[in-house]
């Protein structure tokens, strides 16, 4: 192993693959992988039912199988990996100092940092539910792998909280292994997850959707034995009179996702209190010069096949990088060109990327960001200052799902360029009323 590469790319699941893959097609030949699990895929491996591939190959595959497309086309290119490989520290400098049973505590220099360390689950401490801590609580994903790579049932009678897109899947995961499940509940008065699977995963196996309802009590010592549910109101605290006994051996938890940004936080990059992921411009790239960051560990996605089209353009933007300044010392000071801030209001959350630079953005350059609430016959509109560029009408939006506008480089530059100097132009994305 060399101790310095081009580009290194913190985790090995689809993200970082796609990364790797666009990279090396990008010219860049000095590249490597570190993956902490003993496989690359990245949480792909767990996902076995179908629904992936379809805007990346044009068809329907299962989790492994997509993962594995991305596998080959790393293995076929040669790009190096090392697996169970945990990196402990990313300084400013981009020195990586990582850990294996084979080489120790090592540590790396590199030209670029791609973060690729995608989300992991928020747990039941997180919750502060009330009750004992028996045996039968999970969150989703852990039941999921105990599931489908394990092979393991982790209850038989089943309630779970969040209606997350996996925690919808793992309704009828449980249901088709054998298992009753009673209920799913939801804080929120509207589904985190996708239409798609609300329909495919409960509807279609009777399983009933509680709306505004949450754990209000867990009962049982050493193994579960019941939970109870409330109603809540506006200000999402339970309501006397409305709690509902379940009896139940298992509670499942997918009550939302966490981007997986220590190694973020510690090197400094400046995160999206929103997103909690790193706030990033046109090029993905973070607070600091030469580290970019794509996938989950940006900011949780719904569908796969964008977070390796993020990863794509992740992995093309950090190859550009190495080539611009391939002669040049390793710090590399950002450029000078303005910044334009791109802002979320009036439903929008916020927006990947939160800047651009005019002259390195894409002639249609991909906008993404999420929704506070359902909105229905609305609109996403774009303001340049009080010019609006973009008025988009959607029927329906909701949390659950990604939404994409494109902004046009023609805006920005040349003779059709919108009024005003640069600094002075503010891109505001909202969502307004018919």
């Amino acid at each position: 192993m060399k101790a310095s590469y081009d580009v290194v790319i913190i985790g090995g699941g689809p993200a970082g693959l796609a990364a790797a893959v666009a990279a090396y097609d990008a010219g860049i030949r000095d590249i490597l992988i570190l993956e902490r699990d003993k496989e690359l895929g990245g949480i792909l491996n767990q996902c076995i039912h179908n629904g992936f591939g379809l805007h990346t190959f044009q068809e329907e595959l299962t989790g492994p199988e997509y993962a594995q497309r991305f596998i080959n086309q790393v293995e076929a290119r040669e790009i190096e990996y090392l697996l169970n490989t945990m990196v402990m520290d990313i300084s400013r400098e981009k020195k990586i100092t990582a850990l294996n049973r084979v080489e120790g505590l090592f540590t790396l220099q590199a030209k670029t940092v791609i973060l690729a360390m995608g989300c992991r689950e928020r747990s039941r401490g997180a919750l502060n539910i009330p009750g004992y801590r028996p045996a039968g609580i999970f969150s989703a994903g852990t039941a999921q792998r105990l599931v489908n790579m394990e092979g393991y049932l982790p209850g038989r009678e089943v309630v779970i909280l969040g209606s997350g897109d996996i925690g919808l899947i793992m309704a009828r995961r449980m249901t088709l292994e054998g298992a009753k499940v009673k209920v799913v509940a939801e804080l929120l008065p509207y589904s985190g997850g996708l239409k798609r699977n609300i329909v495919q995963c409960l509807d279609d196996f009777g399983i009933p959707l509680k709306l505004s309802h949450t754990v209000v009590d867990i009962k049982g010592k050493e193994r579960m034995e019941s939970v109870t549910l409330a109603q809540v109101d506006e200000n999402r605290k339970p309501i006397p009179g409305t709690e509902e006994e379940y009896s139940c051996d298992t509670l499942l938890l997918s009550v939302g996702l966490i981007p997986e940004n220590e190694l973020s936080r510690d090197m400094g990059v400046e995160l999206h209190p929103v997103t909690s992921g790193p706030r990033v411009n046109e090029s993905l790239e973070t607070s600091i010069p030469g580290v970019f960051a794509c996938g989950n560990v940006l900011h949780v996605h719904d569908l796969v096949d964008f977070v390796s089209e993020e990863a794509a353009m992740a992995g093309r933007c950090a190859a550009a990088y190495v080539m611009k300044n391939a002669d040049e010392n390793i710090k590399v000071e950002k450029d000078s060109e303005e910044e334009i801030l791109v802002q979320g209001t009036d439903g929008v959350r916020y927006t990947v990327p939160c800047s651009i630079h005019p002259s390195r953005m894409l002639e249609k350059h991909p906008v993404r960001f999420r929704v506070g609430g359902v909105y229905q016959k609305s609109y996403i509109s774009v303001y340049l200052n009080d010019q609006r560029v973009i008025h988009k009408k959607r029927p329906v939006m909701a949390p659950g799902e990604m939404e994409t506008i494109y902004l046009e480089k023609k805006w920005f530059i040349g003779d059709s360029a919108c009024m005003g100097k640069k600094e002075d132009i503010k891109i505001i994305v909202k969502i307004e009323q018919e």
